[in-house]
């Protein structure tokens, strides 16, 4: 996904962990937060509510291999601007990043 949103012109930085991203600190440049609503685990809709709890606004697009009701409307509840299902086009997510860049 970094190589993909760095050959249509976007910055990236992964993180290998919820801990990390939390402990990033520099969110004020992000166009948006990519993140899976499953993370070995842990849920990337708590984490995305942390980042909320700490102040971040950078806008939040989802992704999931396991949609379900209940994932989506917690993901909209939490604020995000897309939620998409896996196996999603890669210029369905270059799309989304464009519009987060402009909103």
């Amino acid at each position: 996904m970094s190589r993909l949103l760095r050959e249509h012109g976007f910055g990236s930085t992964s993180f290998d962990s919820a801990a990390a991203l939390l402990g990033h600190g520099h969110f004020e440049e992000a166009i948006c937060i990519v993140l899976d609503i499953d993370l070995d685990g842990n849920s990337g809709i708590d984490l995305r509510r942390k980042l909320a709890e700490k102040g971040v606004t950078a806008p939040v697009i989802y992704i999931t291999g396991n949609d379900s009701p209940a994932n989506r409307a917690a993901a909209i509840e939490s604020g995000c601007i897309a939620y998409l299902i896996k196996p999603f086009t890669a210029q369905t997510l270059i799309d989304t990043v464009a519009r987060s860049s402009t909103g």
